[in-house]
């Protein structure tokens, strides 16, 4: 986190810039790279029309990745961001920095999602610090991928705690606290569809999991005007699946487009979702993989 003497100086530049403007042959500051970064994105997002005003988020899984993109982008769109971390506090920390120089209010938050009361813990905090909760991504999940006759019961085990139980218990402690226009998106896969070689049955099947888990919950939250939708990507270009990887060239070789998506990419159909327009999408499984599956 940046020191208070540290914002205070930075509040003064951004202050004495805007002065400058009215004042005739007044002296403007010089500002640093981090401050040029901090004032561009402040002028994004006051110019943007900003869909999500007055509404807040919950990103499991926030931390870096696609998760990150997403809860920069809610934020960017004008909702208030809680974003969960298992064990990546630093990641975390420079997601909620980002979002706070741009002009947003930020919180990260502690909890495996694995972990049921974790998960409902984070829910609580978002909901006792922004004072209500209107959306929620679950994105935190987790891929093991080894042959079946080497998968351990407690691999098994922990891909069904996190990639479905932890996406469960998530929805059903939110909703709890959501009216109409309530949105419910989850992060699955296209390998939920498509799983082109061996050893990824395990991941497969939980992102099918999450796939009818959507259908079914659609139907649940339907009439509490509750939308619940599932994004489905194809492969990408995160920290831990880069596109320069060892297996980055066989998947591309799949694809109608032969390159990986961009975390924005995720984000921007996230954001959608997310949005009024989406206000009667709901039970849908949304691929976005670049012609993985076609």
């Amino acid at each position: 986190m940046r020191s208070e003497r540290h914002e205070g100086q930075k509040n003064r530049a951004l202050d004495g810039s805007l002065a400058g403007h009215d004042s005739p042959g007044a002296q403007f500051p010089l500002l640093d790279l981090e401050q040029t970064q901090a004032v561009n994105e402040r002028n994004t997002m006051n110019t943007i029309t900003k869909t999500l005003a007055g509404k807040v988020a919950l990103v499991t899984g926030g931390s870096r990745g696609i998760g990150a993109a997403i809860a920069k982008r809610l934020a960017r769109d004008g909702a208030n961001v809680a974003l969960t971390y298992a064990s990546a506090q630093p990641k975390a920390d420079e997601v909620v920095r980002a979002i706070q120089a741009a002009g947003g209010k930020a919180l990260a938050v502690c909890a495996d999602a694995g972990d049921a009361a974790a998960v409902q813990a984070a829910v609580a905090q978002t909901v006792q610090t922004f004072g209500r909760l209107d959306i929620l991504v679950n994105n935190a999940g987790i891929a093991i991928i080894k042959p079946v006759d080497a998968f351990s019961l407690d691999e098994f085990d922990r891909s069904v705690a996190v990639n479905i139980k932890g996406l469960f218990v998530a929805t059903q402690a939110a909703v709890r606290h959501m009216g109409e226009g309530g949105r419910v998106i989850h992060i699955g896969s296209v390998n939920a569809d498509r799983m082109p070689f061996a050893g990824g049955s395990v991941y497969a099947m939980t992102k099918a999991a999450v796939a009818g888990l959507t259908r079914g919950l659609a139907r649940d939250l339907g009439p509490r005007g509750i939308t619940v939708n599932n994004v489905q990507p194809g492969p990408v270009d995160t920290d831990l699946n880069p596109a320069t990887g060892p297996f980055a060239e066989s998947l591309k070789a799949l694809m109608a487009l032969p390159r990986y998506a961009h975390g924005d990419e995720i984000a921007g159909m996230v954001a959608y979702l997310a949005s009024p327009e989406a206000g009667f999408v709901t039970g849908a499984c949304l691929t976005i993989d670049g012609g993985f599956a076609a």
